[in-house]
Parts: C-alpha cells; sequence; structure tokens
C-alpha cells in the first residue's frame, strides 16, 4: 500500500495522518517467521507463522507441531491452533493488534480465563532447538520403589496451572485433616507452573509463585507426607514453563537437594525434538533415569508420554516406576469410561514398582456422578493404578470422601497380588471383571455402561475359588455398601444403576464351628 499526503488545513488533518501511517505501518508488516507468547510468571509459546494477504498459516511448535490458521485484518490479528488429545475440536486463541515486532497479545485456552501477555518475534533457534544425543538403550536397576501403585494428589485436574505455593501447603494440610493421609494417600504432586527460567549457573528455578521450592517440600514433609515436582524432556512443559532439555542431570540434583521424593516427566515440547517412536521416547526418558539414579535419593518416577511407543513394554527398562497409557482424562462420563475400559488389553503388563498409569482421579470434581465416581474408582482399584487425586480437598462433599478413603476398595488397589484384572463376561453394555487376590479371594466388578438400569450376575463357580473346599466356605462382601452378600445358590445377581457398579470381594475362608 502507498500513501499519499496532500496539503491539508483541516484541524483533523493530524489524526488523518496518524491513521493513515498506521494503515500503512499494518500493511507493511508481514508476520511470517517465528514468534513467542509469554505471560508474567507464565509459560511461554512458540507459533511459526506466514502470511499470504490477510490470512495466516503455520504451526505451533513446542509440542506436537499442530497445525495453526487465523487472520490478520486492519493490524488485528486472530490465530487459532488445537488444543488437547489429537482429533479434539478445542482451540486455544490469540488475539492481538499488531505493532511492529514486539506487542501485547490475549491467549484463551479452553476452561481458563484470559491471558494477557506479549508477542515479540525471535529466531528460529530459539524456537526450534536442536536435537541432543541420547543415550545408548540399556536397562537401568530398579530403584525399589512404589511396590504397591502409589497414591495422593496431584494439582492438574482442578487447577491446571494456576495455584501457588499457598495453595499446596493448604493441600497437604487437608490431606492430613480429612483422614486421607492415614487411608494411604501419600504424595503431593506440583504439576505444572511451577517453574520459570535458570539462574546464571543454570539452576532451574520457580516462579513468583512458587518462590522456595525446598521451603516447600519441607513443609509437606514435616505432615508427614512427600512431595512430587513436574518437568519435561523439552525445553518447555506443556503449558510453556521451563523444562529440563539439556540440564537433566543438573535438575536431578537440584530436585534431591530440595527434598523431592515424586518426578512427574511429561514429553511436551519434546515433540518438536524428538520424534515419538519407541528409540527416542525410551533413550529421552532413560536419559533422566539414568540422572535420578545418580543423585542417590529415592525418587519416584513418573513418565507421561501418553501411551506413545507402547510404553508398557520398556517403561520399567527406563526406569519407571508409572507410566501414562493415555492421553489426559477429562471430568466426564465418556472420557472416563473410554480411557478406563480400554486399559483391560494391556492389564498384563505391570508389576510391583511398574505401574500402568490410566491418569489421576477425577472424584470430587463435579463432572459426574456419584454412581460414575464410585466406578471410576472401581476401575482404578481393579486396574492396579496409581490413585492420584485431582480434586480440591478443601472442600470435598462427604460423597466425595466415602469414595476416595473407601479403605476396602483402597486394599483392592493396593493388594499385594500380581495378578491382572480379566474380563469375566461382556455382555453389551455390561462387563464383569475379576481380579485375583491374595488369600485366596478375588475382586468383582459389575460394571453397567449402558444407559438403564440393569441386571448383572455371575456364577459362584467361575471364580475358580477353593474349588476343593476341604474345609473351607465362600463368602462375599458388597465394598461399596459395606455389607455381606448371601452366598447361597448357584451365583450371583445385582441390580447395577446407569453407568454404576457393584464391587465384590469374595474369598474362601475356613470354615469354624460354633
Amino acid at each position: 500500500m502507498r500513501t499519499t499526503i496532500q496539503s491539508v488545513t483541516s484541524p483533523g488533518f493530524g489524526l488523518i495522518l496518524a491513521v493513515c501511517l498506521q494503515c500503512s505501518a499494518w500493511a507493511q508488516t508481514d508476520l511470517s517467521g517465528y514468534w513467542k507468547f509469554s505471560i508474567p510468571n507464565g509459560g511461554v509459546a512458540f507459533l511459526e507463522l506466514k502470511q499470504t494477504g490477510e490470512n495466516i498459516s503455520g504451526v505451533g511448535r513446542g509440542g506436537p507441531g499442530r497445525p495453526l490458521s487465523g487472520t490478520v485484518r486492519n493490524g488485528k490479528l486472530h490465530i487459532e491452533t488445537p488444543f488437547g488429545p489429537p482429533g479434539g475440536k478445542q482451540v486455544v486463541i490469540y488475539d492481538a493488534v499488531v505493532q511492529g515486532d514486539k506487542f501485547a497479545a490475549t491467549r484463551q485456552r479452553p476452561g481458563q480465563p484470559p491471558e494477557q501477555g506479549v508477542l515479540e518475534r525471535v529466531s528460529r533457534d530459539e524456537a526450534v532447538p536442536p536435537r541432543l544425543p541420547l543415550p545408548d538403550l540399556q536397562n537401568l536397576p530398579d530403584n525399589g520403589l512404589v511396590r504397591t501403585p502409589p497414591m495422593g494428589w496431584n494439582s492438574w485436574n482442578k487447577f491446571h496451572d494456576r495455584f501457588d505455593d499457598a495453595t499446596v501447603r493448604q493441600m497437604a494440610d487437608a490431606m492430613v485433616a480429612s483422614g486421607m493421609r492415614d487411608a494411604g494417600y501419600t504424595y503431593i504432586v506440583v504439576d505444572e507452573g511451577w517453574s520459570s527460567s535458570r539462574d546464571s549457573h543454570g539452576n532451574i528455578v520457580g516462579n513468583a509463585r512458587f518462590p522456595d521450592m525446598k521451603a516447600l517440600a519441607d513443609y509437606v514433609h514435616a505432615k508427614g507426607l512427600k512431595i512430587g515436582i513436574y518437568s519435561s524432556p523439552g525445553p518447555q512443559s506443556c503449558g510453556g514453563y521451563q523444562g529440563s532439555y539439556g540440564h537433566e542431570e543438573q535438575d536431578a540434583r537440584t530436585f534431591a537437594a530440595w527434598g523431592i521424593d515424586y518426578l512427574k516427566y511429561d514429553w511436551c515440547s519434546a515433540f518438536g525434538i524428538y520424534q515419538p517412536t519407541q528409540a527416542d521416547l525410551q533413550g529421552a526418558y532413560q536419559k533422566m533415569g539414568e540422572a535420578l539414579l545418580k543423585v542417590k535419593r529415592p525418587i519416584v518416577y513418573s513418565m507421561c508420554e501418553y501411551g506413545l511407543g507402547d510404553v508398557w513394554n520398556w517403561g520399567a527398562d527406563a526406569g519407571g516406576n508409572l507410566w501414562r497409557t493415555t492421553f489426559d482424562i477429562a471430568d466426564n462420563w465418556a472420557s472416563m469410561e473410554r480411557i478406563g475400559f480400554a486399559q483391560l488389553d494391556i492389564a498384563r503388563f505391570p508389576t510391583p514398582g511398574h505401574w500402568n498409569d490410566p491418569d489421576m482421579l477425577e472424584v470430587g470434581n463435579g463432572g459426574m456422578t456419584g454412581d460414575e465416581y464410585r466406578t471410576h474408582m472401581s476401575l482404578w482399584a481393579l486396574l492396579r493404578a496409581p490413585l492420584m487425586a485431582g480434586n480440591d480437598l478443601r472442600s470435598m462433599s462427604e460423597e466425595t470422601k466415602s469414595i476416595l478413603m473407601n479403605s476396602d476398595v483402597i486394599a483392592i488397589d493396593q493388594d499385594a497380588a500380581a495378578e491382572p484384572v480379566e474380563a469375566l463376561s461382556i455382555e453389551g453394555q455390561q462387563e464383569v471383571l475379576v481380579r485375583p487376590l491374595m488369600g485366596d479371594a478375588v475382586a468383582v466388578g459389575l460394571f453397567n455402561r449402558g444407559e438403564q438400569t440393569a441386571q448383572i450376575g455371575f456364577r459362584w463357580d467361575s471364580l475358580h475359588l477353593g474349588e476343593n473346599l476341604g474345609g473351607k466356605t465362600l463368602s462375599a462382601r458388597d465394598l461399596w455398601k459395606h455389607a455381606d452378600v448371601p452366598v447361597d445358590g448357584d451365583g450371583f445377581t445385582a441390580a447395577v444403576p446407569r453407568h454404576g457398579v457393584v464391587l465384590l470381594r469374595v474369598e474362601a475362608r475356613a470354615f469354624r464351628f460354633r
């Protein structure tokens, strides 16, 4: 666009001139290139843009390279890029008024309030870091931790990255006061949102919301609990906070010095550097696994790579104690059902100290009914999954407490028998799942995935308990009703509500004469 200015004597000449000059600046600005979005005490995101007239295309960097699209009209920039698991319909939106190579912008993430930040042009090297060497693959020694699935609380499901040091301390207080600690919940995990950058020595540091991670760890430990932290093999975590790329051993030493007991290590921006193949995944996770072993502090290693590369085949070899088998869970029936029942296909892989992780619990977050949350808890217990609460522990309802702290259901999850859950029967949307337990006992879950109450049952002899009873008799207990179940006739049948469960413990006991 060419701007021609003629002699004008109108009082509005100055305004007209300013507007015309701004129009010229908008027209001359080509947004093609690499851009960084950053917010105070928050994360960063990198965008690779290509401008063709008013149209914007490109990819979001720092993650799996998802395509973005948008427009720039009259200096107003609007960009949308996919958010969440692949194939989803949610998007992240960026809006700004273009003013040179650095200007204010707003980001809107699904379910979150708008975030005010800055968009600025950066070099390709900053937006697309180089690939670093990965170690030769080997089988790392077992660290001897979490012989039963870990239990605790994680900040992400409820707070995402909008929480602080005070929130974590309050969760530790509530875990003790509510009785959750005594029920077996041990770990307080500080997920996305704590890190900021690196100091002059390259040490990772917390942001203004987390000014002293050592003091926070000391507080949690004083409550008789353990503390976890979050990082990534990439330069940034999923929300753009500082990752451990190129600083694995340094960060492991820092975490150990702070007193960290648990590391959740999320693939995130490693998508932009490595390939999601087994070789690259295993190498990147082994790199941190080796670093954790060197610090000589017992740190549980939670590998979050969404089930890529069939991690259940090699997670333990890379030093992992647990590994995510799925993309993120959401607080609704469709998400929980899809993720939970899909785990049956890989239920045989976990062994003591090495667990499949179908993601954290949503119990108490409000998106499901009580019956659905009981199904959630029952299914995770039968799967021998980690039980990591994800709700606000400060304001739990009595129903939420009764689900999360049901000692009989927790005992199923924590049972030492290294046997997987199996499907005893599947008829349409009704499933009977069985898992052997210690002491000639089994857990039986009757699940109704349908929309109406259903009659679901099984034969007692299908459990293969005490087949040669020899002075033993069967007994059964409903773990949600906290009531014994008569063992008579050929089998058991119950009316199971929509999206509900009946969970039994059945065992062969020695017969006792009165």
